[in-house]
């Protein structure tokens, strides 16, 4: 549902949302799951809840073929909500999305939009559809929790490994779906849920052609965003298969779907092991397996270290991919993580390989439902999901809270040796790399304040030789 345009300021100003990274950089995987998203039963009252943001992007590029150009946004947002006191093991809960830019150039936002691109003077990742200032209904479920079983249906927040928020800018990727888990084995979680439909964040903006008659880019497809992401921004749930391929008018042909099928087991009864197993059913269009493990171990007292494993497997289910494409899926990708806890110091390292993909199109690993689980994946860039591509990532983080200071300090390079294979710049190779740093300062003097200074600094991001220096100020407010 949308809300007056006239209103949308003074809800912003009341405080608006929990905010995942796009990638961890302190040697965790910080997707999460859905059994911590479903888990609402318990017995604590009512309450408002929600998280006020303020977010300034600045993003100077480099082309090799033409001058340079810088593009820069102000948006405040977020989303504030209500949970129902628990009664006889029912709850529910709704909230309130939205987002204000602000017109901080001489050439509006939506005039910006309207130009082309958005990339004259605005960066588009913190409005909707052409610039548009909106607020929706982005929560609004029912839960009910009995014994160790817990059931959730409506609309909601999903962070899972393959389908999930990508909150990386001013609002996350929502869902309709319907979720069940089950806690009765011992140190097992098992997940079953089936997604209907699903409204984009504003950061799907920076892969779309801002024109809803257009489909968008492989890269979107490889980076999180379906072809037809652009029909879910400013609030509209769409159906999953056309978020995924888009629409009649943008590809002539009818890609809606029954959805996406989700189910998983999560294990952790072996100290320091983690082992998770995911299988998503995109029915019509292709079956995702999902695997990691991680372990983490004491080498002494003042040591500790950690290893980790993913994959994925990616394989046709019907002939909607193969009627688009010209080809179906069949990709594999594997990485793997080593790091090291020293005192306030974190460090790790990690590689992946994205095989061959068959077929013309070679499509690689595609995730056009918001999830992003990947070891190596920079800030910005997410190229480990080409074809043909290997990746690899050293990152370290500081944190500085025994010098009684509230800062973590972190640094991180990454690298991707694309192969000519790849569907982004297909029978071009090339090496994309992308430097970058976050600080995350949460000051004591003023409980649920986390201020946030960002910076990547993409070298050949594109085949063309495109890069950019990108500086992001946030600052997040939560009750």
């Amino acid at each position: 549902m949308k809300l007056v345009k006239l209103s949308l300021a003074a809800i912003l100003a009341m405080g608006i949302a929990y905010a995942h990274d796009e990638a961890s950089t302190d040697g965790n995987v910080n997707h999460g799951s859905v059994a911590e998203v479903i888990n609402d039963g318990d017995d604590s009252n009512g309450e408002i809840f929600g998280q006020a943001r303020s977010f300034y992007v600045d993003r100077t590029y480099s082309y090799a073929t033409k001058p340079d150009n810088n593009r820069n946004s102000w948006a405040i947002g977020g989303y504030i909500g209500y949970k129902t006191p628990v009664m006889s093991g029912f709850s529910a809960a709704a909230a309130v999305y939205g987002t204000y830019g602000f017109d901080i150039h001489d050439q509006s936002l939506e005039d910006d939009f309207r130009d082309g691109l958005g990339v004259t003077r605005y960066d588009p990742s913190l409005q909707g559809y052409n610039g548009d200032n909106y607020a929706f209904i982005g929560q609004a479920y029912l839960n009910y929790k009995t014994d160790n079983t817990n059931l959730k249906a409506g609309r909601m927040r999903l962070d899972t490994p393959l389908a999930g928020a990508d909150d990386a800018r001013m609002l996350p990727n929502l869902f309709e779906a319907a979720l069940v888990s089950n806690t009765d084995i011992e140190n097992t979680t098992l997940i079953a849920g089936h997604v209907f439909r699903e409204t984009v964040g504003t950061f799907a903006n920076v892969y779309m052609p801002h024109d809803r008659t257009k489909a968008g880019s492989m890269l979107a497809l490889h980076s999180g965003y379906g072809l037809g992401a652009e029909l879910g921004l400013s609030g509209d749930f769409v159906n999953m298969g056309t978020i995924a391929l888009g629409d009649e008018t943008q590809t002539g042909l009818d890609n809606s779907t029954a959805g996406v099928t989700a189910i998983a087991a999560i294990y952790s009864g072996i100290e320091g092991l983690k082992l998770q197993a995911w299988d998503y059913i995109g029915w019509d269009i292709l079956n995702a397996l999902y695997l990691q493990a991680d372990y983490n171990f004491k080498v002494n007292e003042d040591v500790n270290m950690f290893v980790a494993g993913q994959y994925i497997n990616e394989s046709d289910i019907g002939s909607y991919l193969e009627r688009l494409t010209g080809a179906g899926i069949s990709s594999n990708y594997g990485a793997a993580k080593i790091g090291v806890k020293y005192a306030g110091l974190t460090a790790y390292a990690a590689y992946s390989i994205s095989g061959d993909a068959s077929g013309p199109a070679n499509l690689g690993t595609i995730t056009p439902w918001g999830g992003m689980p990947a070891f190596t994946q920079g800030m910005v860039t997410r190229h480990q999901f080409f074809a043909d591509t290997d990746a690899w990532k050293v990152a370290a983080t500081y944190n500085f809270k025994d010098m009684g200071l509230n800062l973590k300090a972190t640094v991180y390079y990454t690298s991707f040796d694309v192969g000519a294979d790849n569907a982004y710049s297909p029978g071009n190779s090339w090496t994309a790399t992308e430097p970058g740093f976050d600080f995350i300062y949460t000051p004591e003097s003023v409980k649920g304040l986390q201020l946030r200074f960002r910076g990547n600094f993409p070298d050949d991001f594109s085949s063309s030789g495109t890069g950019w220096d990108e500086y992001r100020l946030i600052a997040n407010y939560n009750f």
